[in-house]
């Protein structure tokens, strides 16, 4: 087993980090204090093959495996949470895109997708359907060469400001096996765009409900064959869940960062805060949890990379494990901070804001906690057996 990046990897990261540090860094306190969605700033990152990173070349992406893609976004996020986040999204609705779509969707949405020139948002949730996604409503009926679409998504970042929506609907019965998904542009008759949501964060990207009444798209925009949106849903969110949870390692990394930065300068009692032995312990074990996610992750996306029976499992538990560190470890240099961590001249607040959603998307840790105690349960019971 060997840990170190080979030398692709290291060139991978050194480009993420010198993007995270011109771009993204300078600008994210604007834009998240002026709700600024920075679409100049995505296209040039699709310029460096940043919107296409786990799509297949054939399509113009650059086919990097999942552990590639995370470490990028790890390094990209210590830039700027919320930009990086919706890369994650756009590149997972790409992904979907240029490996399930039919030809005509493939030439019409794809090569600009991979460049950045257009955005791609994903629709899975709805008002009456969050982590359980087999319930969800939205129908999705033919009409001839027509699919007629529905029904309502929410919670859709980048809504309103996105090009093209991968949208998951009902067009059979009920359960997983009913669901289907299909590309719906954004600008389509029928789609309804509500307000821009006030959120405590991800403040640079729009989140809004999408109503999608009497939407007609063609036939040929499904995604691989009816029934199969729910696999395909899934497969997703394992790679989501990686993700979020690189985006909250690399969050939290340049949280502490800034915190060793101001013990070195702060002083109290005569001497810098980094003297004091409290700090040293606490500052250890935000290293140590920190450490931990970040192998976690790394794990989980050799798992999924290697087609492992357990990677969903690996998955689950390794974003459970590092959004929950992600946001300990941004609260711990907050307070370190003291006042100073609570106020908007420095990034503490807005790191610890834009992580707190980690834990909540791509299903609550909760579910996370179910998905992995059914794991157990059933190894046991196939022992038992």
């Amino acid at each position: 087993m060997d840990f170190n990046l080979n030398e692709d990897q290291k060139a991978f990261v050194d480009l993420a980090k010198q993007f995270s540090d011109s771009e993204l860094a300078p600008n994210a306190a604007k834009w998240d204090a002026e709700h600024i969605f920075p679409k100049d700033v995505m296209q040039k990152a699709g310029e460096l093959g940043f919107c296409g990173l786990y799509s297949p070349e054939d399509a113009g992406g650059m086919g990097l495996s999942r552990l590639d893609s995370a470490l990028i976004f790890e390094q990209l996020s210590m830039g700027c949470t919320a930009t990086t986040a919706m890369l994650t999204i756009h590149n997972m609705a790409t992904w979907m895109i240029s490996t399930w779509g039919t030809e005509s969707v493939k030439s019409t949405w794809c090569e600009k997708l991979v460049m950045g020139e257009q955005l791609a948002s994903y629709c899975l949730t709805e008002p009456g359907a969050g982590s359980d996604a087999a319930s969800l409503r939205t129908s999705a009926k033919l009409d001839g060469e027509y699919f007629v679409i529905n029904g309502s998504k929410m919670f859709i970042s980048g809504a309103g400001e996105t090009d093209v929506l991968v949208v998951m609907v009902r067009t059979g019965g009920e359960g997983a096996k009913g669901i289907s998904a299909v590309v719906v542009p954004a600008d389509a008759e029928g789609v309804i765009y509500g307000k821009a949501e006030e959120k405590l964060g991800w403040n640079a990207q729009p989140t809004r409900l999408i109503t999608f009444d009497n939407v007609r798209i063609p036939t040929d925009h499904l995604l691989g064959e009816l029934g199969q949106g729910f696999s395909f849903a899934m497969k997703g969110l394992d790679g989501g869940r990686i993700n979020i949870g690189a985006c909250s390692v690399g969050t939290a990394q340049q949280a502490m960062d800034t915190a060793i930065h101001y013990m070195k300068e702060r002083s109290q009692f005569g001497k810098p805060l980094a003297a004091f032995q409290a700090l040293q312990f606490k500052l250890a074990d935000m290293a140590t949890e920190l450490v931990a996610a970040r192998q976690m992750i790394r794990l989980a996306a050799f798992k999924l990379d290697s087609n492992d029976p357990e990677a969903s499992a690996y998955c689950a538990m390794a974003k459970r494990f590092a959004t929950d560190v992600g946001f300990q470890v941004c609260n711990e240099a907050l307070q370190i901070h003291g006042g100073y961590g609570y106020i908007k001249e420095y990034p503490l607040e807005r790191h610890f804001r834009d992580v707190r959603v980690h834990q909540i998307l791509e299903g609550t840790n909760e579910i996370m906690r179910l998905i992995i105690a059914r794991r157990l349960l059933d190894e046991a019971a196939a022992e038992i057996k």
